[in-house]
């Protein structure tokens, strides 16, 4: 919101804007660090990265996360800038909205998921992800391409299920060492796409997004995968079922 006010009312330029977000983030920073309290993990956890065989589909469903990440971020955000003229200003609004909606929702959606399932929640979400997609690809009105910007970010609230998946399947042991895995996973996405993508906006923007589609298409097909109760030893659909201390 700040920014908006910023861009748009008091028309400061982007280095004061940088400066001055920056500079609150930071103060932020140091506060937390300072006051607020440490929370004693309840297992013991691993120091080290560890990749495991048995949570590959946990990686791969990462993967695909963090590739649609930077298609929302990146080239969603140049389409609205270079096929309908929207500002800084306007882009930060938008992104207030879609805050806005996910502070009354997340919450719903992540009892949802609890009710109905991992594999449930993100097939309607690659469903609905592909669909959003081409419509990105032909959108021709800005007030359209404004409502799937913010369904899209909607979305995202889905992409929880990913994580309680892992949360069954997982040793507590492996938490906060594969936080720092999906962590490396998401940023590969964050180099690589970006780069190749933006090779293809160059000859047809609408050819990046047909691109998101496929990729929300073997996300869909990969998330079938998961059984209907993931636990140790039930990672995938595919797996028979072992005792966890064998797995």
């Amino acid at each position: 919101g700040g920014i908006w006010l910023s861009i748009d009312y008091f028309d400061l330029p982007y280095h004061y804007v940088y400066g001055l977000f920056g500079g609150l983030t930071l103060i932020l920073v140091v506060y937390m660090a300072l006051r607020f309290p440490l929370f004693p993990a309840k297992t013991p956890q691993h120091k080290h990265l560890v990749l495991r065989k048995r949570y590959w589909l946990f990686y791969l469903l990462t993967f695909l996360s963090g590739a649609r990440r930077q298609i929302f971020v990146v080239f969603a955000g140049f389409l609205m800038v270079e096929k309908f003229g929207y500002s800084a200003g306007q882009i930060a609004l938008l992104l207030l909205v879609n805050h806005f909606f996910n502070m009354f929702f997340a919450q719903k959606i992540g009892a949802w998921i609890g009710r109905i399932g991992e594999r449930k929640a993100l097939t309607l979400e690659y469903f609905g992800l592909i669909l959003v997609f081409c419509g990105y690809a032909l959108v021709e009105n800005p007030w359209f391409a404004a409502s799937l910007y913010i369904v899209d970010h909607l979305f995202f609230a889905m992409a929880i299920a990913i994580k309680t998946y892992f949360q069954k399947i997982a040793d507590p042991k492996d938490m906060a060492s594969s936080a720092g895995v999906s962590f490396t996973i998401n940023h590969i996405a964050a180099v690589l796409l970006p780069a190749m993508l933006g090779l293809v906006w160059l000859v047809s923007p609408e050819l990046v997004f047909y691109l998101g589609a496929g990729l929300a298409l073997v996300s869909l097909l990969c998330s079938q995968w998961i059984p209907a109760i993931p636990q140790p030893g039930r990672e995938t659909s595919r797996t028979r079922q072992v005792p966890a201390e064998v797995v």
